[in-house]
């Protein structure tokens, strides 16, 4: 079982950069791993804009600047296309952010988030930009974000948008399931519905 998630509310980390692919989240050359290994990946989400080729810190980027920090992660529009790799979710994930907000995600990197308990939060454009221009004013300003209510708040407007998720991931992330323990926790349902069949 995962932590169960309900409301979240957070700092967050802006990234206002469009396009961002799965091979920028995890570069392809750390594939090679194919059990998930959070700390591994998670130390190398953005490799390439983390560090230099010298292997030197880059700070002029976002994860490197103390200032920006939280389980929240803002990102520009259509983030997670290119291949379907599912090791982009675990280095998110393993970094410790548990929401993505963008006003477009790849759909397949956007099940892959949320089947490694990381939940992609689509927004408009307007309120994707009015949160980067919150951050931008206050580096510590609060997002909430309330799955049971589905909506996420900007605290620094007060502002708030109802946000979509498919009902039986919303259960598995409020219950901390996934699709095993959900089989397992539904077993004698399921074991009654063959032997009523039979």
């Amino acid at each position: 079982m995962k932590q169960k998630f309900d409301i979240i509310t957070s700092t967050c980390v802006p990234l206002p950069l469009e396009n961002v692919d799965t091979d920028q989240i995890i570069p392809a050359r750390f594939l090679k791993a194919t059990t998930r290994e959070e700390k591994f990946f998670g130390d190398n989400l953005f490799r390439d804009w983390r560090y230099h080729p010298d292997g030197s810190l880059n700070e002029d980027f976002v994860l490197n600047n103390p200032t920006y920090g939280g389980e929240i992660l803002v990102a520009g529009k259509n983030f997670g296309s290119g291949s379907s790799r599912e090791h982009a979710a675990w280095a998110i994930a393993g970094y410790g952010f548990r929401v993505v907000v963008s006003s477009f995600f790849a759909d397949i990197h956007k099940n892959n988030e949320l089947n490694n308990f990381v939940l992609p939060v689509v927004v408009s454009e307007g309120f994707l930009q009015e949160l980067f221009d919150s951050i931008d004013a206050n580096p510590q300003m609060l997002v909430e974000v309330n799955l049971p209510a589905q909506t996420i708040t900007n605290q620094a407007t007060g502002k708030s948008e109802h946000f979509e998720i498919n009902a039986y991931k919303k259960h598995c992330l409020m219950n901390g399931l996934d699709d095993i323990d959900f089989l397992v926790a539904n077993k004698d349902k399921i074991e009654a519905w063959e032997n009523a069949s039979r």
